[in-house]
């Protein structure tokens, strides 16, 4: 179960990372880089966490013109990712692209696509975005160009979970933020679960952050979660 939860380490200093870092060394398997972290250490922050045993989901969203995005998702495969992801709002021959390129580098590697974020609600999507329908549907449309494209899976929140599964195969992996515990705040969440909820609904990965991140100790935050799902 320890594979399941992936902090997010949405951090800007070195003193707040190198604190995650003790905290998580040795429980944690797998942490999160988003854009937050990257921007500010860059590829040096890759290194800092693979140095300290941990396996790295980059969360960039690669979102551009197919060569672009090749090339992007190439070079990041040299410096060891994990789990990178594409947005699939790029279409599929985007992500074909971007396999291409990650694939080169990095084989067993993992691309996914992203598909709505999790604060995203049908009314933002309809009138903001101009996307007629509800969430799940369009979510569902996405899951189906990701596969199509040949991506392990997709970014999608775990109340979509269920659906993909049925329509895409139990194989089709989905990592699912907006997990929120009993008694956190939603924040700037929309489509949320807690821990346990999500993984009900056939959720691959649990990326959790301000839960964990944020809690006077990240550990005890992260082991009260996994007890919580290696129960169920």
């Amino acid at each position: 179960m320890r594979d399941k939860i992936i902090p997010a380490l949405d951090v800007q200093t070195i003193e707040e990372l190198n604190f995650l870092i003790q905290e998580l060394k040795g429980e944690a398997s797998i942490v999160k880089i988003g854009m937050e972290l990257y921007y500010s250490f860059d590829n040096d922050v890759i290194k800092r966490l693979k140095d300290n045993n941990f396996k790295i989901f980059l969360d960039l969203k690669l979102h551009d013109i197919p060569n672009t995005v090749h090339k992007a998702a190439k070079t990041l495969a040299k410096n060891g990712v994990d789990i990178l992801n594409v947005h699939a709002a790029g279409g599929i021959e985007m992500m074909n692209a971007a396999l291409a390129g990650f694939k080169t580098e990095n084989e067993q590697g993992i691309l996914i696509g992203v598909t709505q974020l999790t604060s995203t609600s049908t009314e933002m999507m309809n009138n903001e975005l101009l996307i007629a329908g509800e969430v799940q549907d369009i979510v569902l449309k996405y899951a189906e160009n990701v596969k199509t494209a040949g991506l392990a899976g997709i970014v999608c929140s775990a109340q979509e979970v269920s659906s993909v599964k049925e329509k895409l195969g139990a194989d089709f992996q989905c990592i699912t933020p907006g997990i929120r515990p009993k008694g956190i705040s939603a924040d700037d969440q929309k489509r949320i679960m807690t821990p346990l909820q999500a993984i009900r609904n056939g959720s691959d990965y649990l990326v959790i952050g301000r839960a964990i991140t944020k809690a006077p100790s990240p550990r005890q935050a992260y082991l009260d979660i996994l007890k919580e799902i290696e129960n169920e």
